[in-house]
């Protein structure tokens, strides 16, 4: 085959940026943990030592961090000064857990699921899953961190909203259901939110529903938020009003056993809400950047997940709205539409 030079050294390029990026990745991490972009964020410009002073580290390896972050274009260097800086857009990413952009997370999540590579090449030859709780711990800080700034964002504010009716039933006083909770972000905001309305949380994961207890009960809304250890296929009660899956449809086994299940618990006027990472139907509309991270979640995390389960169907991340209406309608669903979206989700409503 003739090699065209100039395509070649672009995708040289292009690799050569993934490399950055699978480096940096590594160093994000490093500096959430050692609080150096809040430092930065609270008394930048600084220089190395000190910055390295503030968070009780050591100089040489700051200056080296700041020097890598600044290549990455995750810090602002003034050569002028000597001096390193957040701007307010990097500080909003990186410093400011409340900001809707707040990315850290993602970072932590990532390089934890990394943490599983030989088990997972393994699997490629065996087809055989990894289950959720077989990952590192981080795993599952980390995931419930990159959701929560879109979750706090618009949960409450749109879409809820955006579904037929629910949001006065929620606040007269309605019985909900959380399915796939995790640590209980969803939960806990949706009690915070509407405090006449009780609210259980299901989640096979016997840590996060012990976390998302201890979380409630920080929160102050125990009283009528709670957190029970159940499947989705088997978690207990009937006529909820409303019964929400985010971001966790797709990681589950048996996707269309779990929407059957659902429908037997819901009311006869009763909503499912369905959260599920933003994708397109098609392949070719999903190549995109959002897609990417995806995909590549996908790879690493839920079909994997998916397929250590019973049934095993390996939805995975990027399933598509079409897609996903045919599984919540072999579970005997009726009525099925896109309530709203943002750039990273999909919320969908499923209705008797």
């Amino acid at each position: 085959m003739d090699i065209d030079q100039a395509k070649l050294d672009e995708f040289v390029g292009r690799a050569v940026g993934d490399l950055g990026s699978a480096l940096t990745a590594a160093l994000v991490v490093i500096g959430d943990k050692l609080g150096l972009y809040k430092a930065l964020a609270q008394a930048g410009p600084l220089v190395p030592g000190e910055l390295a002073t503030r968070t009780a580290t050591t100089e040489r390896y700051v200056r080296e961090w700041l020097n890598a972050q600044a290549a990455a274009g995750y810090v602002t260097y003034d050569a002028g000064s000597g001096r390193y800086s957040l701007s307010a857009e990097q500080a909003s990413a990186l410093a400011d857990e409340s900001s809707p952009a707040f990315m850290l997370g993602g970072f932590q999540a990532m390089t934890a699921a990394m943490k599983a590579e030989p088990k997972l090449t393994e699997a490629f030859r065996t087809g055989k899953g990894l289950g959720w709780h077989e990952h590192d711990a981080n795993l599952f800080e980390g995931t419930e961190r990159f959701f929560r700034p879109g979750y706090r964002a618009n949960l409450v504010n749109s879409w809820i909203p955006a579904l037929d009716g629910v949001e006065a039933k929620l606040r007269a006083g309605a019985k909900v259901a959380d399915v796939g909770c995790g640590l209980g972000t969803s939960t806990i905001l949706l009690g915070q939110a509407y405090p006449n309305s009780t609210i259980v949380g299901f989640d096979y994961h016997a840590p996060s529903i012990e976390r998302a207890r201890e979380r409630a009960a920080a929160a102050g809304v125990s009283d009528h938020v709670h957190f029970e250890i159940a499947p989705a296929k088997e978690y207990p009660g009937r006529d909820y009003d409303l019964v929400a899956c985010f971001d966790c449809l797709h990681d589950m086994g048996d996707p269309i056993g779990a929407a059957a299940h659902v429908r037997s618990t819901l009311s006869t006027d009763g909503t499912w809400m369905i959260v599920e990472p933003f994708a397109n139907d098609k392949v070719e509309d999903n190549l995109n950047p959002v897609g990417r991270v995806f995909y590549s979640a996908s790879t690493l995390i839920c079909t994997p997940a998916s397929l250590a389960q019973e049934v095993g169907m390996g939805l995975g991340a990027q399933a598509g709205e079409s897609r996903l209406r045919e599984v919540v309608m072999a579970g005997g669903f009726r009525r099925f539409r896109r309530a709203t979206q943002t750039p990273f989700n999909l919320i969908l409503e499923a209705r008797p």
